[in-house]
């Protein structure tokens, strides 16, 4: 047995690679030589994930340092617990947002026509933000001009827990000494993943499923159709209208937008989209709003029992907790439970995706469980690998009994470095109680946007829960008729003001939130100051 104990400290060092300075040096001096080994150096306070890795990185202008290391039995005894000196986490730009030059700024122009010559014009995202990325901590990012910019679109929730989280860096340069790249031989990593995973999936799956390692979001939505196809022995998936699964020929049948299955080069097949209860905008008329569940329940009942309805006997019902690309809807609270029922009743599995509703993004772990409602297969990506491309799905265990080996095959599934963001991640969740900060977080910050929409005539609708957050413009909320082209120019505003805000919906007409979990209060107030003064400007005099 070893004892393990903590020193904290912070202040302006030099670099730590070459020499122990200034306070790390006098708070180490005494200790270092009872140290038989340090286990680890990194940038976070309280994490007790211990490292083969011994290094520093610098932090900006401060520097946060927790030193763990572990001492004998012997000396651990006579040892007590050390508490240098309190700390406060600096995870971003404590000066965003700064705009010295109107971006593009010259550097970033240079660099985006380097960019268009070499790579394809079909790019998106260095036309709907148009900058050149130097760096980014926590919550914010610099370009190479020095322009200082917050970020509410965490890589598309990738990065829930910010750029370079200090837990994330740590964990991923202590596997990157040892090995990267494995296939699908066990390593210390994988197995230390596959628990974490485990002991967080939602209702009868955890600790009672199979996982299945992908690569991408729309790899794992590919794996969990295929699975639910071989198991049943049918081909039809039920989807929904506004979803968003994938663009790869595979699984681009299941999202329901008709331009990216025109540029697939493939046909819709086996697939049958359903309305989606989307209280604004739905299709079919409710008595009250609320009871979209009801009629569209009912709907698909008919539609099953019916011979002649022209749906076949459905493979699958594929299906987002709360729908993303398709306008951050949230359905009625009764949707998903009595999609589960209606499942069970048919014996058709039930498919959460989960590719950007994971991993603490509504302050649930998962959105699922904002109903207590367990899938038979969910999907798993984005934030699970914080930043490093890795996907998964996890599924009911009889699944399992009847699949041939190499079901799903794929070179870069499940990477070392990214099962160990993995791992760090789910970790640091669970220890910096992300989840009741997002809810906590999430509830001021939607009640903010509603104060926001209330003295506006341009923003129909707001809705979400935890950082998963919709605003819906509209021309006026008389008419409700979309409104994409403010929504771009209230986007531009944004970006030229130092907040990066991306938007989405079936007519490109919602601004999202989905800023990361970690983001402090203070930059959560300045982005919401530049959101209400671009929505005053764009709705003009």
């Amino acid at each position: 047995m070893k004892a393990v104990y903590v020193l904290r400290c912070n202040g302006g060092l030099a670099d730590l690679r070459t020499s122990l300075s200034y306070a790390i040096n006098s708070a180490l001096s005494s200790l270092i030589r009872l140290v038989p080994r340090i286990i680890d150096f990194h940038l976070l306070a309280g994490l007790s994930r211990f490292s083969t890795y011994s290094g520093y990185e610098r932090y900006a202008k401060k520097q946060v340092f927790t030193v763990y290391y572990e001492l004998p039995n012997s000396q651990a005894r006579q040892q007590p617990p050390v508490n240098f000196l309190t700390i406060t986490e600096q995870l971003s730009y404590e000066n965003a947002p700064l705009i010295v030059v109107k971006p593009p700024g010259p550097k970033s122009q240079e660099l985006l026509a380097e960019q268009s010559r070499l790579e394809t014009q079909s790019a998106y995202y260095n036309k709907a933000f148009p900058f050149a990325i130097d760096s980014a901590k926590g919550s914010t990012i610099r370009d190479v001009d020095g322009n200082l910019f917050i970020d509410w679109i965490s890589g598309m929730c990738v990065l829930n827990l910010g750029h370079n989280n200090p837990a994330v860096v740590a964990a991923v340069r202590s596997q990157e000494e040892k090995v990267w790249h494995t296939l699908e031989t066990p390593t210390s990593v994988r197995i230390e993943f596959l628990k974490q995973i485990h002991s967080v999936l939602p209702g009868a799956l955890k600790g009672a499923a199979k996982a299945l390692f992908t690569v991408t979001g729309g790899d794992a939505c590919e794996a969990a159709v295929g699975l639910a196809r071989y198991v049943t022995k049918r081909s039809t998936i039920i989807a929904f209208q506004g979803s968003y699964h994938g663009g790869n020929q595979g699984i681009v049948s299941s999202t329901s937008n008709k331009k990216l299955l025109g540029m697939s080069g493939t046909l819709r097949q086996g697939v049958f989209h359903l309305p989606f209860p989307y209280s604004y905008r739905f299709p079919f008329p409710v008595e009250k709003k609320g009871d979209e569940t009801k009629v569209l329940l009912e709907y698909l009942e008919g539609l099953l029992q019916d011979p002649h309805s022209g749906l076949d006997e459905p493979a699958g019902i594929i299906v987002e907790p709360i729908q993303c690309e398709g306008g951050y809807i949230i359905p009625p609270s009764d949707f998903l439970p009595g999609l589960r029922e209606i499942a069970d009743k048919h014996q058709i599995p039930l498919i959460a995706d989960e590719v950007q509703t994971g991993f603490g993004r509504t302050g649930k772990f998962w959105a699922s469980e904002l109903t207590n409602t367990t899938p038979d297969i969910m999907c798993i990506s984005k934030a699970m690998g914080g930043g490093i491309p890795v996907s998964m799905i996890a599924y009911r265990q009889e699944y399992d009994k009847s699949l041939p080996e190499m079901f799903r095959v794929g070179t870069y599934r499940a990477n070392a470095l990214a099962l160990a963001a993995g791992a760090a991640s789910i970790e640091y969740i669970k220890k910096e109680n992300l989840l009741e900060r997002a809810q906590t977080l999430g509830r001021k910050t939607k009640s903010a946007f509603e104060r926001i929409a209330d003295s506006s005539n341009i923003i129909g609708d707001v809705r979400g829960v935890g950082f998963m957050i919709g605003m819906e413009l509209v021309e006026s909320k008389e008419t409700k008729k979309p409104a994409p082209e403010k929504t771009m120019k209230l986007r531009r505003y944004m970006f030229e003001n130092g907040l990066l805000m991306q938007g989405c919906g079936h007519f490109g007409n919602v601004m999202r939130f989905m800023a990361p979990l970690t983001i402090s209060e203070s930059l959560l107030e300045r982005g919401l100051e530049i959101f209400e003064r671009g929505v005053k400007v764009v709705t003009g005099p």
